[in-house]
């Protein structure tokens, strides 16, 4: 058995670490301007950002950096509404003063944004913000960061992660990565290798050399590493992956294909699906012990299982009954069923991180839909359809999912979309290339 290395852990904790000094506030002091991020139609709320403050040029320029990626954060989410510099009346010189509530009520701001940066002795930058309860007149928040300066981009994603949980009541998912396949070349001689970035299409890093075909990369939800299938060597592999030293592992080799490896909850297992002869089954691994247990048995193909949370269940694609449909069973296999009913192919099926939602992609009527459903397959409703969509993540909140979205022509290439709930928010996620197959980090991974 190959030991698995613990220096990724190390580093992306080294990487990770802030100084979290947060003023505690009633609820009840912000509860004027709460949203409610579970209706169908959300009113943006508006809310002033002012860009933060410093003494230097060079702190800022840190300031006004810092302020564009939370403007950009909070506006992507389509839950905020952040309103033109143009228009503020107060200009605010001194990060400790009280701001003049009249000048920003005018201005129909609810929430007020203020913050400060500074470059300590050691080096090391400090953020500090404070977030105003407009119409109550309060301060309701009070943060500061403590990180090295080339790490200013996730500062300003956990500040917006802060605020964003202030106001809605639930965590928020800026400070997250997603890993991707990206797609270079011609197309019919596609180069595919592994890429890791920021949610919001920054910080891009190759983590494979793209020297063979590469395929579904998941997230280990208790580590920085990644399982994902590789024709490495000409045969079909599943490995493990540090996405920050790199270091990679083999899982095992299996006879025949292998698809969809995906990590449990507890990080200890994974659940893929293996090909024997013109069916597929799935399996599960205890990383640990590298000992295989088989859970489903049929003479059909089972594939794309995903984890429940809470780890006792696992939802998965299968067409035993004559085409592909979702089906949920319990972790050891037993109490198999069917929950998708509607007209249409269903498959990759992914299991929201909050428990209450099933991410799809569907084939009806030649069009491929992003939707989602009860994990007892009521509730369905589409998010986005369009000549091809496929392979839904969810972010770590479980109010956001990203798929890709294949472009037509002989020039045209898959790119990564991001859809809310509600389905009123759909946006491109800019990438340098082509890109297919996001997975969606953890926070902090």
């Amino acid at each position: 058995m190959l030991m698995r290395s613990r220096q990724g852990r190390h580093l992306i904790t080294i990487f990770a670490t802030v100084m979290l000094l947060v003023v505690s506030v009633p609820r009840a002091a912000f509860a004027a301007i709460e949203i409610d991020i579970t209706q169908g139609n959300i009113e943006p709320l508006p809310v002033a950002i002012y860009d933060f403050i410093g003494k230097t040029d060079k702190e800022q320029e840190f300031g006004r950096n810092v302020t564009q990626v939370i403007v950009a954060d909070l506006e992507r989410s389509g839950l905020f509404r952040p309103l033109e510099k143009a228009s503020f009346i107060e200009k605010i010189t001194r990060f400790n003063q009280a701001p003049r509530f009249g000048d920003w009520r005018i201005l129909n701001a609810q929430a007020l944004i203020t913050g400060q940066v500074t470059v300590q002795k050691d080096g090391r930058l400090k953020a500090e913000f404070r977030l105003w309860d407009v119409l109550a007149q309060k301060q309701v928040a009070g943060v500061q960061f403590f990180s090295d300066p080339e790490n200013w981009r996730r500062v300003a994603h956990q500040i917006s992660d802060t605020v964003y949980e202030r106001l809605t009541g639930e965590k928020g998912y800026f400070d997250s990565r997603v890993v991707f396949v990206e797609e270079t070349g011609p197309k019919d001689k596609r180069v595919k290798r592994l890429v890791i970035m920021d949610q919001d299409g920054f910080n891009i890093r190759n983590l494979t050399p793209g020297d063979s075909l590469v395929l579904t990369p998941r997230f280990n939800p208790k580590a920085p590493e990644i399982t994902y299938m590789s024709y490495a060597g000409g045969e079909p592999r599943v490995y493990l992956l540090n996405i920050e030293t790199r270091q990679r592992e083999l899982v095992g080799q299996f006879p025949g294909m292998t698809f969809a490896p995906r990590f449990s909850p507890d990080g200890q297992k994974i659940i893929m699906s293996l090909q024997n002869g013109v069916n597929a089954n799935l399996y599960a691994m205890d990383l640990r012990s590298r000992t295989t247990t088989r859970l489903t048995n049929t003479a059909a193909i089972d594939t794309a299982p995903s984890f429940s949370p809470d780890g006792q269940k696992i939802t998965f694609e299968s067409d035993r009954g004559g085409s592909q449909q979702i089906y949920v069973m319990n972790v050891d296999g037993s109490d198999q069923r069917r929950i998708s009913f509607g007209k249409g192919r269903y498959s990759t099926p992914v299991w929201s991180p909050r428990g209450d939602w099933i991410a799809f992609t569907k084939l009806a009527q030649g069009r491929f839909v992003i939707g989602v459903m009860r994990t007892d397959g009521s509730g369905e409703r589409v998010l986005s359809d369009g000549y091809h969509n496929e392979g839904p993540t969810w972010s770590p909140n479980g109010r956001v999912v990203m798929f890709f979205r294949e472009q037509r022509g002989e020039n045209g290439g898959p790119a990564l979309w991001s859809v809310d709930l509600t389905g009123r928010n759909e946006r491109k996620v800019d990438t340098p290339n082509f890109a297919s197959d996001p997975a969606w980090s953890p926070l902090n991974k």
